[in-house]
């Protein structure tokens, strides 16, 4: 299955604008510019923030998975990823992911828990995607 997504752009690096839409209408022209990704404005998306939804919602499938193998079921998965861009040699670069996750599973010993994050972590698509280029931190709690 390949997922799709669509980006528009028009003028200058600084001065332009563009929009995001995806193949199933979940987003639908949604605003990108340099404000949003360099200097913080309020208003609009940008590329680090789709890719920190996309590594929270795969992080929690691949954790959901792994405690299901583990004869555990969650109750809840909850996970937050945070994308660092920085400048780096050459450009810029997507350089850090931190993902926090809480998640209740009933009868989970610490120990199974941990182990199911770890696997997750280094099983995600996602994670794999980064996996020789991007420092990944994992911050995983039983709740």
């Amino acid at each position: 299955m390949a997922s799709k997504a669509s980006a528009v752009w028009t003028g200058s690096l600084k001065e332009g604008k563009g929009t995001i839409s995806t193949a199933t209408g979940v987003l639908k022209d949604a605003n990108y510019s340099f404000a949003t990704r360099f200097e913080g404005a309020a208003s609009g998306t940008t590329p680090e923030e789709l890719i920190a939804a996309a590594h929270a919602s795969c992080f929690s499938m691949a954790l959901g998975a792994q405690l299901g193998g583990a004869g555990l079921t969650p109750t809840k998965i909850e996970t937050n990823a945070a994308v660092t861009l920085a400048k780096v040699e050459g450009g810029f670069a997507v350089t850090k992911i931190a993902l926090t996750t809480t998640a209740s599973v009933p009868g989970a010993s610490k120990e199974a828990f941990d182990k199911a994050a770890a696997d997750a972590k280094a099983g995600c698509p996602i994670s794999k995607l980064f996996a020789n280029n991007t420092e990944i931190s994992l911050d995983a709690r039983l709740v």
